[in-house]
């Protein structure tokens, strides 16, 4: 019982969130502008670390 019952409330739980996502979509669309150049920064910053150490170790092996 207790599978068919976290089935049952995954399926209420997903179309509720589907109604207010339609409901709520110029509100959801004002948050992601909000958030996405905030991702980009942090994912830039953090290939640009990568990208550093990589080139970081590249070096220190190049002297050994």
């Amino acid at each position: 019982m207790g599978k068919f019952l976290g089935v049952t409330i995954g399926v209420v739980v997903a179309f509720i969130g589907l109604v207010l996502l339609i409901a709520w979509w110029y509100e959801f669309l004002f948050i992601l502008r909000g958030v996405i150049p905030v991702l980009l920064i942090f994912g830039g910053g953090i290939a640009l670390i990568a990208g550093l150490s990589e080139l970081k170790d590249t070096l220190k092996a190049k002297k050994e």
